[in-house]
């Protein structure tokens, strides 16, 4: 059957070999498992993992996406070296061809770019592409089809397809991309809107760790965008100043370290939200969206969504929101219309009930819908389209709110009409009380004013919430649960549990 793959790359879970133990792995593979991964790529500059990786993939219905570890370089293709490579994939195929959870092989990581990234080989393409055909689709391919020929041989990660030696990172009407436009090419988060790739392997979005995993490594003194450990702390150059730099083109500075690190997480959640909903609007012509990356293997300021050690950040949490199973959505085309599509990933026919409705920023309900729909197994449709004039005339004053019910399921999704630095945000003041109820702990939520990204922190407690980083509504109160994974007093966690939401990130 048809599987719309969901989920994230993967690098080795600890830069240090005897921390990747069984329960280390299982704790990640839980949290994608959690947020309705059914994919994980094992990413090919990184290493094959351990028979316990694989078992649990098994296990937890994960998908994997299995590079041969060739990354991002020019490899020989002398007879010595390709006979060590036959022996490395003899062991590797005929290690893991058993475990259900192996969905293809991959010959590469973008080998095929690198063709063109090196002196050498923009020189001498040709030499360089008959070394490369002789290694990937020559030995790995070859080896495959000789020992697990049932699974497909996938020659790099991106390219065209067999033979197909072309461009896959701008190319977007075959084979898989890697889409780096967004983060490296600091373009907008609307980019992704103009991509229909067929499956999107690589994509992401970089933020901050959570300021208990920055503890760990920098002292208060160092806590700045620009100070030298918090700038050891960011491998990628032009990092912090890229995130800086959207939060310019989207958002009102934040005020405090703090804010600093909780808006970069909102921004980065933001960021892979809009292109996850895209790609899946874009079903069937698209069928994966995999983002870079889940995992970090030492503190650091990354594309990952969960921490090093495994805490959540806001994007994993938003992620349970935008792949699960059924999706509602909405996105403005670019004739000033406002579509409302439901994807559904399921295996049957959904019958639900939406809401749409115009909220200002004082929580008034200005105008709502309901609409009754089925959606067929496997699909994604537009539901109806509406000018956004008509919804809201200033777009700076309402927002659309939608939900969705699908008999005891409700998903819920906002759309915005300017951008947020641009909004009128009430000064909302959401309240939680706390109580503790069969082991883990309930907090009641409730708003006197729309409040955008609420998210609740647990600080230095282990565990995860239900539900996080969400809009919380005057007249939609929430009740969330709070799961530890040891023993806590309801007294200390009362005294862990922070709120923040955008409003009170700046005067």
């Amino acid at each position: 059957m048809p599987v719309f793959c969901k989920g994230a790359n993967w690098i080795p879970s600890d830069a240090l070999p005897q921390r990747q133990t069984r329960g280390a792995l299982n704790d990640l593979l839980t949290s994608a498992a959690m947020v309705h991964m059914n994919m994980i790529r094992v990413w090919g500059g990184g290493q094959y993992e351990s028979d316990d990786f694989y078992d649990l993939c098994d296990e937890k219905g994960l998908l994997v996406w299995q590079d041969f570890m060739f990354s991002c370089g020019l490899y020989p293709a002398s007879v010595p070296f390709l006979q060590d490579v036959r022996e490395e994939a003899v062991s590797q195929v005929k290690r893991l061809r058993d475990h259900p959870s192996l969905a293809l092989w991959c010959g590469n990581n973008e080998n095929v770019g690198a063709l063109n990234w090196y002196a050498e080989s923009k020189a001498n393409r040709d030499l360089y592409l008959l070394d490369y055909d002789r290694l990937n689709e020559g030995v790995l391919g070859n080896t495959v089809k000789e020992l697990d020929s049932a699974r497909l041989f996938w020659p790099s990660s991106p390219c065209g397809g067999p033979g197909d030696f072309s461009d896959c990172w701008h190319a977007d009407n075959r084979g898989d991309m890697h889409f780096w436009s967004v983060w490296i090419e600091g373009k907008s988060f609307e980019e992704y809107l103009n991509i229909r790739p067929r499956f999107c392997s690589e994509f992401g979005y970089q933020s901050f760790p959570s300021l208990e995993t920055i503890r760990t490594y920098a002292a208060p003194d160092q806590w700045n965008v620009t100070a030298p450990v918090m700038e050891h702390h960011q491998r990628f150059p032009r990092g912090n100043a890229i995130i800086v730099e959207n939060f310019t083109r989207y958002f009102r500075m934040p005020e405090g370290f703090e804010s600093f690190v909780y808006l970069s997480q909102v921004q980065q959640g933001i960021a892979i939200q809009t292109a996850v909903e895209h790609f899946r609007r874009c079903r069937p012509v698209c069928m994966g969206a995999l983002y870079w990356q889940l995992n970090d293997l030492w503190p650091v300021c990354s594309w990952a969504s969960l921490d090093y050690g495994g805490k959540w950040k806001l994007l994993h949490y938003m992620a349970q929101r935008f792949f699960a199973p059924v999706l509602l959505s909405a996105i403005e085309a670019k004739d000033g219309w406002v579509e409302v599509w439901a994807s559904n990933d399921r295996q049957e026919t959904v019958s639900a009930k939406v809401s749409l409705r115009i909220i200002d920023f004082q929580g008034a309900v200005l105008w709502k819908e309901t609409l009754d729909v089925s959606l067929a197994p496997g699909s994604s449709k537009r539901l109806k389209c509406y000018r956004q004039a008509d919804l809201s005339a200033d777009p700076t004053q309402a927002f659309l709110s939608l939900e969705l019910e699908a008999g005891a399921e409700v998903m819920r999704n906002e759309r915005f009409f300017a951008e947020y630095k641009k909004c009128s945000l009430a000064n909302a003041k959401p309240a939680f009380e706390v109580q503790e109820k069969e082991e883990a702990f309930e907090i009641a939520l409730k708003t006197d004013f729309p409040a955008l990204w609420v998210s609740l922190n647990a600080d230095g407690i282990a565990g995860e919430f239900n539900d996080n980083c969400f809009t919380l509504l005057p007249d939609r109160p929430r009740t969330l649960r709070f799961t530890p994974k040891s023993k806590v007093s309801l007294e200390k966690f009362r005294k862990a549990l922070k709120l923040s939401h955008l409003r009170a990130t700046y005067r």
